[in-house]
């Protein structure tokens, strides 16, 4: 296996190369705000969850990234961070990076990023919701 076999899951992409989807987002970006943090009911267990949005982004742009529970306090703004397996979904028809069960981040010590491209912000681009498991109708049901 050659060395850029074995770096490929760990190659860093730009803000700017993220599309609705993108999954196993490697990224190094800096927090630009965070905003308040609010109250959400989950759908599935009706456990209440806390969830903050932060602008995060690099040169080239930036999304707002989805933070959840004790993830809202680990960051502040101007910290430099590294996201490791995020993805991104929609979120009312504009993309968010996530984290998620699989993905990981880390605050760096230093930044390499110097100023963050808040005119490119791919949150601000509506995009269209794919519909998700549907099946093509043809008006009947088969009866066995």
């Amino acid at each position: 296996m050659s060395q850029e076999e074995s770096s490929e899951s760990e190659e860093f992409v730009k803000i700017e190369g993220l599309t609705p989807r993108s999954r196993r987002v490697n990224v190094i970006v800096k927090v630009v705000s965070k905003s308040q943090v609010r109250d959400v009911t989950s759908r599935r267990d009706y456990s209440v969850h806390r969830v903050a949005d932060a602008l995060v982004g690099d040169e080239t742009g930036c999304v707002y990234l989805t933070l959840w529970d004790d993830n809202i306090d680990s960051l502040k703004e101007g910290d430099a961070v590294s996201i490791k397996n995020g993805y991104i979904n929609l979120f009312r028809n504009s993309m968010r990076l996530n984290i998620g069960r699989y993905g990981s981040f880390e605050v760096l010590e230093e930044s390499t990023i110097s100023e963050v491209n808040t005119e490119n912000n791919l949150s601000n681009k509506l995009y269209e919701q794919e519909r998700r498991y549907s099946r093509p109708s043809y008006g009947y049901r088969r009866r066995y």
